[in-house]
C-alpha cells in the first residue's frame, strides 16, 4: 500500500533508486548506469510506468528485464503496481553506449599491460579428455566464489560450451560489439552461438585467427578477475593464436591417467617453452574412481596426470603442480548433457568436489601488479 505521505515525485525517486540494484543481464551493471531508464512517473495512487530503453529491438533479456524491473520498482516506497513499457536505444544512444563501455579505441584488452585479469588457456594432447567439461566446470566454480568470469569456446572446429552450459540464447549486437550470454553467472562466448544447428565450421589458419581475435577485440566482457579459454586439442595454429593474443596467459593442461594420453598432454605443455607462456598446471581428468565396496577402479590407469606435471618440470626448469585430480563419474556426464556443471549441483558428487577443490587452488592466485603500471600519480 503506498505512503500517504510520499508524493509521486518522491515514489518516482525511490523507483529510481530501486532500479539502480536491476543489472543489466548481459552487461551485468545497473541499467540506471548504461542509459536504459527512459522515464519513470508514478501517479497518486502508486502505480509507476517506467520506461526501459533496449539496446536492441531484438534483445534475447527483454523479458528478464520486465520481470526485474517490475519487482524492483513495487519494492519502492510508494508505489504499489508497476508498468514496464519497452522502446530501443536511438544510434546515437547505442553510440554513446558503447563509448562507455569501450572507453575509446577498440582493442584487446587482456593483453594491456594493466590488465588484471588471470587469463588461462585450457589445453590437451588429444581430444576426448574431458577438456571442455573442465573449462565450464572450473569456470562455474570461479564465479560460484564470486569472481567476474569469462569463458571463450576457442575450440572452432569442436566447440561444445555452449550445451555444457546450457546456453541457448544469441549473443545481443550493438553495431559491432557483442554482448555475450550469461549463464551460471558467467560470460561466454563461441563460434556455435553463430552457426545454425548443427553445422560444422570449415576454416582454415588465417579465419581461424582472425576469429580468436574478435572474440578477444568485439565481445564485451568487461572486467574480469578470470577468463578461460577452451583450446582445441593439440598445438596448431589457434593455440598458437592465443599464445599471440594474449602473451599472458598460463596454460591449464588436462590429461588423463593413461600414458599414452599422458605422453601427448607434455605436448601441449611443451609448447609454452616455445611460445613464452607459463603452466599454471595440470588437471587429471577420468582418474580413479571409488565404487560402492570401498574398491578404486582405475579404468583408465593411474598416475599420468603426476608424470605430466614432473616432465613438464624437467623440461621448462620450473616446478609445474598437479592441480588435482578428477575421478571418473557419470555424474560429470550426466551434468554435462544436462547443461548443468557438476560443480554446481545440489549434492555434490566425487568429480565436482575435485573440480571445486581445483577452482578454489587457482581462486587463490590473486591478481598480480608486478611489472604493471598503475593509475597513480604523487599527491
Amino acid at each position: 500500500m503506498p505512503d500517504p505521505t510520499s508524493t509521486p515525485q518522491s515514489a518516482a525517486d525511490n523507483v529510481l533508486r530501486r532500479l539502480g540494484e536491476v543489472l543489466d543481464p548481459e552487461l551485468r551493471i545497473p541499467i540506471t548506469e548504461v542509459g536504459m531508464v527512459g522515464g519513470v512517473e508514478v501517479d497518486r495512487h502508486g502505480r509507476a510506468d517506467v520506461t526501459i530503453k533496449l539496446t536492441t529491438e531484438a534483445c534475447p533479456m527483454r523479458s528478464r528485464i520486465v520481470t526485474d524491473v517490475t519487482a524492483a520498482a513495487v519494492r519502492a516506497e510508494g508505489v504499489r503496481t508497476a508498468e514496464v513499457q519497452l522502446e530501443v536505444m536511438t544510434p546515437q544512444e547505442r553510440a554513446e553506449l558503447k563509448e562507455q563501455l569501450r572507453g575509446g579505441a577498440k582493442v584487446n584488452r587482456f593483453a594491456q599491460p594493466d590488465s588484471l585479469t588471470r587469463v588461462y588457456a585450457v589445453a590437451s594432447g588429444k581430444g576426448g579428455v574431458g577438456k571442455s567439461t573442465v573449462t565450464v566446470n572450473l569456470a562455474c566454480a570461479l564465479a560460484d566464489r564470486g569472481l567476474k568470469v569469462g569463458v571463450v569456446d576457442a575450440d572452432v572446429h569442436g566447440f561444445s560450451v555452449p550445451s555444457l552450459m546450457g546456453i541457448t540464447d544469441a549473443p545481443t549486437r550493438l553495431d559491432e560489439m557483442i554482448l555475450p550470454p550469461v549463464a551460471y553467472g558467467v560470460k561466454t562466448i563461441s563460434i556455435g552461438m553463430f552457426v545454425e544447428g548443427n553445422q560444422a565450421v570449415a576454416w582454415r589458419g588465417p579465419m581461424l585467427h582472425r576469429a580468436v581475435e574478435q572474440f578477444l577485440t568485439d565481445v564485451h566482457f568487461g572486467d574480469l578477475d578470470v577468463l578461460l579459454l577452451d583450446l582445441p586439442p593439440g598445438t596448431g595454429d589457434i593455440a598458437i593464436s592465443v599464445a599471440q593474443l594474449l602473451p599472458s596467459s598460463e596454460l591449464l593442461v588436462v590429461t588423463t591417467p593413461q600414458t599414452a594420453a599422458a605422453s601427448v598432454a607434455e605436448r601441449a605443455g611443451a609448447l609454452s617453452h616455445q611460445t613464452g607462456q607459463q603452466v599454471a598446471g595440470v588437471v587429471e581428468n577420468m582418474g580413479p574412481m571409488t565404487l560402492p565396496d570401498g574398491t578404486v577402479m582405475e579404468l583408465f590407469g593411474s598416475g599420468g596426470g603426476q608424470l605430466v606435471a614432473d616432465r613438464l618440470s624437467e623440461q621448462l626448469s620450473t616446478q609445474v603442480p598437479l592441480l588435482g585430480s578428477v575421478p571418473l563419474d557419470a555424474a560429470l556426464r550426466e551434468s554435462g548433457d544436462a547443461g548443468t556443471p557438476a560443480v554446481l549441483r545440489a549434492e555434490p558428487s566425487p568429480a565436482g568436489t575435485a573440480l571445486r577443490q581445483i577452482a578454489d587452488r587457482l581462486a587463490s592466485r590473486s591478481r598480480g601488479i608486478a611489472g604493471r603500471s598503475l593509475p597513480l600519480s604523487p599527491a
